[in-house]
């Protein structure tokens, strides 16, 4: 059986903008042609969908870096380069993402084909066919591509199913569900025997039947994170009806009852809210009279009003009662709606990268660091002093030599930009 992974981390990569292109149509007798080099293309986005054809995050354990297609640089003839595809990337239905960096959470995936946009691709750089003017008639210039966004999540798997099977270990809760539904879950005579959550889907006579979880036991203090904690818990948050099975061969089968409200209180207050049906598990273990007095003693003392089942997995004694009435409830209660505190996700959108550094390496040399730069110095032809000058105007519109003077920077002192060597000159700046 394959594993039940409910968390992981991952980092995704949106593809890179292309560049635009530096070229000019050959035409006999026309000087250079006119500006003809076309857009690059937009880079690939990356998002997210969720998807009900998967219950785990396992396949984020084999692959952990996702990366969307860059676009194409623009060509010649005002070619414009083919943009980069979109990736998306199926998520199981439950699914919350956190941004690592911020430790925000970004998105609730909770429906099924429910789509999140996680990081923008870049747009194409324009070709110098676009900077054409009637004052400029022969641009000398093209504009990179805008970059990448690169982010580190954290996914986080709530499951989703319309019925939560709770209890302590050993009730039975894996035995019920073999029984019920299709799900072959590991069953021994002993605590703990489920480590990991089981979902299985029990088929109704009419209609396409409801999920049922078999969720791993908990022990008193699991509120706090003990035991199998909030492994256990996180996961009866989005049950519309909680099934809570108790040994009823057990001296202390009513301890247990109030020890798991208790720590479901703990957890989550509106958990205590949540309509839970009592399964008076392992009537085959004592006879029916004892059962039923064990039954009205229960109903006595903890003066609940949910209704009680007496039930035997083992023989399959008032299995079938139970689960009709477990259908009419559910058609009954509306879907529950967690109200999650989902950040509004401007990093998703984010591909500015014009924050820069100024290292001063010596009296006399100063180095600048900075995306939004490196891009453009890589569309800059050093012997070309149109494009140089641009490359200076960009960094002074960007506030750069500004800051240089707060640094100290004088006459004829040298500039390295991104791989570009400048000189300082206080009177253009």
């Amino acid at each position: 059986m394959a594993a039940f992974i409910d968390k992981a981390k991952i980092k995704v990569i949106s593809g890179a903008g292309g560049n635009g292109a530096l070229a000019w149509r050959r035409e006999k007798y026309v000087d250079k042609g006119g500006p003809a080099g076309g857009d690059g293309g937009a880079g690939g986005s990356v998002y997210f969908i969720a998807t009900t054809n998967m219950s785990t995050l396992l396949d984020f354990t084999h692959k952990t870096v996702f990366r969307a297609q860059k676009g194409e640089n623009g060509k010649s003839k005002n070619c414009h380069g083919k943009n980069g595809d979109d990736l998306y990337i199926k998520m199981p239905v439950g699914v919350i993402v956190r941004d690592l960096k911020t430790n925000k959470l970004i998105a609730d995936l909770n429906k099924n084909n429910k789509t999140v946009l996680i990081a923008k691709g870049g747009r194409g750089g324009r070709g110098n066919a676009r900077f054409a003017t009637a004052q400029k008639r022969a641009p000398q210039f093209c504009e990179p591509g805008e970059p990448s966004i690169e982010r580190e999540l954290e996914l986080e798997l709530k499951l989703i199913a319309d019925v939560g099977l709770i209890g302590m270990p050993n009730a039975g809760k894996s035995s019920l569900i073999s029984v019920v539904s299709a799900a072959k879950p590991k069953i021994a005579d002993y605590p703990f025997t489920t480590l990991i959550p089981n979902l299985g889907v029990v088929k109704k006579t009419e209609g396409d039947g409801f999920v049922i979880a078999d969720i791993p036991g908990l022990i008193e203090g699991a509120s706090k994170g003990y035991g199998l904690g909030h492994e256990f818990l996180r996961h009866v948050q989005r049950c519309k009806l909680l099934l809570h099975i108790i040994d009823i061969s057990e001296e202390n089968s009513l301890e247990n009852y109030k020890k798991i409200n208790k720590e479901l209180k703990k957890f989550d207050s509106e958990l205590t809210k949540r309509q839970q049906i009592i399964v008076l598990n392992k009537l085959d273990l004592i006879d029916f009279e004892h059962a039923q007095e064990i039954k009205k003693e229960f109903i006595k003392k903890t003066k609940t009003k949910n209704e009680i089942f007496t039930v035997s997995t083992a023989t399959k004694q008032g299995i079938n009662e139970l689960l009709n009435y477990i259908s009419k409830k559910l058609e009954q209660i509306e879907d529950i709606e967690i109200e999650l505190d989902i950040e509004e996700d401007f990093n998703s959108t984010n591909n500015d990268d014009s924050n820069f550094e100024i290292i001063k390496l010596n009296k006399s040399t100063y180095q600048i660091k900075c995306g939004k730069l490196k891009r453009i110095a890589s569309v800059t032809d050093i012997k070309n002093l149109h494009q140089i000058k641009r490359l200076t105007n960009i960094m002074d519109s960007m506030g750069i030599y500004e800051k240089l003077r707060e640094y100290g920077v004088k006459n004829k002192d040298t500039i390295l930009a991104e791989g570009i060597e400048l000189m300082f000159d206080e009177d253009y700046y």
